[in-house]
């Protein structure tokens, strides 16, 4: 099976400035907020703003029409350019290559608190969300979401983000016949979290005093054999390549870290001839003490040992998975993780 054929370049990173407001999803340039009148943020700084549609304002400035059609045409362009980036930044997809059919997807989570006073992080499993996204086009046949938020600064957005987030998605999946599903999926997961974030922003500023809770978001939307993956901030997806030829497991990244150390890169299959064990999601309190290949060939050693116990009734690729789950989340407490650590790892069924 190819994995991955042809990936898009991804994207200019954005420039980060300080945060101010509550924000959902960290890691981004504030912006004013027309209807509370309050600093804030949206979503997508790459996004053009909201016009105010003030007519006195307009009366004040007496420019020809030439100049304000000159003005509009250059505002147009570069409001397209960076709705562009902002989409190519947010959303990249993966494409599951083979004859195989439909993969089947089935998700497993382990959180520990670390040294952290409270647990911060949330997470969301649906192996199979197709009913609720119906009607389908004709060529989806299934839809799959798992999603990990790490908070930051309290418990709030995070948890929002967990029971809000995928309840938008459902309500903006595409419905019916589309001339593009690649674009109206990716289109959908920007309007989602845009809208996630607003409505956020919204309660947070309403609160006295204003909620400043924010939170990352990294999210794998399957969609038959194409996963598209979403991600704000410094969480992480990870994919489990393994090669027969050269009997070794690869993790590939999945996700670009949105931190200052983050540099671009486009990844590639070499060659084919591999195929996929596993997709992990995590947060930092992860990759602060474990490498991506560190945590892949963790995971491995544990789905291959012989003494995992089975319990009655259970299935055994189910147990080692959950073994996996918990001993790697133990392990990252272990070796000094003082944040809170979620894994979450995704089953590939072939």
């Amino acid at each position: 099976m190819d994995l991955f054929g042809d990936l898009p370049e991804p994207g200019a990173a954005a420039g980060k400035d300080a945060q101010k407001g509550p924000l959902l999803f960290d890691d981004l340039p504030p912006s004013s907020s027309a209807d509370s009148g309050k600093e804030g943020s949206l979503l997508f700084d790459g996004l053009p703003p909201a016009s105010s549609g003030d007519p006195a304002s307009s009366a004040t400035k007496q420019v020809s029409s030439a100049e304000s059609q000159e003005k509009g045409q250059k505002r147009k362009s570069l409001e397209e350019e960076e709705e562009k980036n902002g989409r190519e930044e947010l959303v990249e997809k993966k494409v599951c290559k083979g004859s195989v059919g439909i993969l089947g997807l089935k998700g497993y989570v382990a959180e520990r608190k670390g040294e952290r006073e409270d647990m911060q992080d949330a997470h969301v499993i649906l192996n199979d969300i197709t009913e609720e996204c119906r009607p389908l086009p004709s060529q989806i046949t299934r839809v799959s979401y798992f999603a990990v938020f790490d908070g930051h600064g309290g418990v709030r957005a995070s948890k929002f983000a967990a029971q809000n987030l995928h309840q938008n998605l459902i309500k903006k999946f595409p419905k019916g016949e589309v001339a593009s599903v690649e674009k109206t999926v990716k289109r959908c997961l920007l309007d989602t979290f845009k809208h996630t974030d607003e409505e956020f922003l919204k309660q947070a500023s309403s609160q006295k005093p204003a909620w400043k809770d924010g939170s990352t978001a990294t999210c794998v939307l399957a969609v038959d054999n194409i996963l598209y993956i979403a991600n704000l901030g410094d969480s992480r997806a990870i994919l489990c390549r393994y090669n027969e030829e050269g009997q070794k497991h690869t993790a590939l990244s999945l996700s670009k870290e949105h931190n200052p150390t983050q540099y671009e890169e486009r990844m590639r299959i070499q060659k084919a001839g591999g195929n996929v064990r596993f997709i992990l999601i995590a947060c930092d309190g992860l990759f602060k003490v474990f490498t991506p290949e560190e945590a892949v060939n963790f995971i491995v050693s544990c789905l291959e040992d012989k003494n995992i116990q089975m319990r009655e009734g259970r299935l055994e690729a189910d147990a080692r998975y959950e073994a996996a789950c918990n001993r790697l989340a133990s392990k990252a407490v272990q070796r000094g993780s003082a944040d809170n650590v979620t894994v979450m790892l995704v089953r590939i069924e072939h």
